[in-house]
C-alpha cells in the first residue's frame, strides 16, 4: 500500500507549476484556495471527508482539486499534477544557466497586499525553496490605485509584518522594499523618510507611457538623479504578448543610461515574459553605459519567482558581466549599495 501524500502540499505544487506557465488566474486561485481551506484540517479529517464525498462541499474546493486530494490521501501523485511535472522546459544555455545560479535573490515581487496573489509568508517560503537566500518585497506605491498601492500607514503595517516574518526564517531574509510611481513630473509617490527607511527602493513609470520622447526623458532622469533611488524598473513599460500589447515609451536612453551610470542606480532586467524589458538593443546600450544591473521576476505570485531564468538568457547573450548584477551579492552586499 502506497503511504500518503501531503495532499495540502500537492495542490500549492500545482499552484506553483501553473503560476510559472503563467496560466489564468482563475486556475491557479483555484489551487490556492483549496490548499488554505484544507490545510486547517489534519490528514484524518480529510480522509474521512474523501471517504464520504464531502470534500467538495466544502467552500473554496472543487471537483478537480478533491480527485487530487483523493489521489494524495491514496498515496499517488495527483493524475492532474503528473500533466503539469511532465511539461518539459527548455534546457538554458551554459552562461545562461551558470548566471542564474549566481543570482541569491530577486529585487522586484509583489504581495498581495498590493496586486500580487499571494501573501508575504507565501512568498517568502516559495524564494525560500527555490534556493534564494533572500527576496525584495517591492508592493506598489499609493498612487497606482488600480494595484492597490499602499499608503505610508500600510507600507509601515507590512515593514511590521517583515520583521516578525524575519525573526522564525532559517538562513533567508525578506528585504523591505517598495516599487515607487515614478510621477508626472519625476517625483517618487511615496513619504521620502519612509522611502529612506526601506532596503531597496525599484522605481517604475506606470502612467502617460505615450510621454512625448523630451517630458519623458527629463521625467527619468529626475527620478534616476534622487538618491533614494536603487534600481529603474522595466525602463521601456512595453508588453509583447497578452492582450495588453503596447509599444516602449520613447526616452534619450543614452542620457537615461549615463545617469544610472552615474548615480548607481541598477537598470532592472525584468523576466516576466510579456515585458522581457529592456529590449535587446537597449539592454546592449546599458552594458556599453556601464551600468549595474538586477534581474527580477516581478513575481506577482509565488510560482512566478521560478521566472528568474527569462532574464538570464538575455543578460547572458547580452554579455552582461555577472560582477555587475547586484542580485549575484549577498543581501549583506547588497545593503552595503543601497543603505550606504
Amino acid at each position: 500500500m502506497n503511504a500518503v501524500r501531503d495532499p495540502v502540499a500537492d495542490l500549492r505544487r500545482a499552484a506553483f507549476l501553473l503560476e510559472r506557465a503563467h496560466e489564468s488566474t482563475y486556475r491557479v486561485r483555484a489551487f490556492r484556495t483549496a490548499a488554505a481551506v484544507l490545510g486547517r484540517r489534519d490528514l484524518d479529517e480529510l480522509a474521512q471527508l474523501a471517504r464520504t464525498g464531502e470534500l467538495v462541499r466544502l467552500r473554496g474546493v472543487g471537483e478537480v482539486t478533491a480527485r487530487c486530494v483523493t489521489e494524495s490521501l491514496a498515496g499517488a501523485v495527483p493524475e492532474y499534477l503528473q500533466r503539469l511535472e511532465a511539461v518539459e522546459r527548455p534546457e538554458p544555455d551554459p552562461p545562461a544557466a551558470a548566471l542564474r545560479t549566481a543570482l541569491l535573490g530577486d529585487c522586484h515581487s509583489h504581495t498581495d497586499a498590493s496586486d500580487g496573489g499571494s501573501p508575504l509568508r507565501e512568498m517568502a517560503e516559495t524564494a525560500r525553496e527555490l534556493g534564494h537566500s533572500y527576496l525584495v518585497v517591492t508592493d506598489h506605491s499609493p498612487r497606482l490605485t488600480v494595484a492597490n498601492g499602499l499608503s505610508p500607514e500600510r507600507l509601515r503595517a507590512q515593514l511590521e509584518q517583515i520583521a516578525e516574518l524575519n525573526a522564525e526564517l532559517d538562513g533567508f531574509r525578506v528585504l523591505t522594499g517598495i516599487e515607487v510611481d515614478i510621477l508626472d513630473d519625476g517625483a517618487l509617490d511615496q513619504d521620502p523618510a519612509l522611502l529612506d527607511a526601506l532596503d531597496l527602493v525599484v522605481a517604475s513609470v506606470h502612467s502617460k507611457l505615450r510621454m512625448p520622447r523630451a517630458e519623458m526623458t527629463e521625467r527619468m532622469l529626475t527620478a534616476i538623479a534622487n538618491p533614494l533611488v536603487d534600481v529603474l524598473g522595466h525602463c521601456t513599460g512595453r508588453m509583447v504578448t497578452g492582450s495588453r500589447k503596447r509599444p516602449e515609451s520613447q526616452f534619450d536612453a543614452h542620457a537615461v543610461f549615463a545617469a544610472c551610470a552615474e548615480y548607481d542606480v541598477a537598470v532592472e532586467i525584468n523576466s516576466r515574459p510579456e515585458r522581457l524589458d529592456p529590449p535587446t538593443r537597449l539592454l546592449r546600450q546599458a552594458v556599453a553605459a556601464g551600468c549595474s544591473f538586477t534581474i527580477d521576476t516581478d513575481a506577482h505570485a509565488p510560482g512566478q519567482l521560478d521566472w528568474l531564468g527569462n532574464g538570464c538568457e538575455r543578460a547572458a547573450a547580452c554579455e552582461v558581466p555577472p560582477e555587475r548584477i547586484l542580485n549575484t551579492w549577498t543581501a549583506e552586499q547588497l545593503l552595503d549599495r543601497t543603505r550606504g
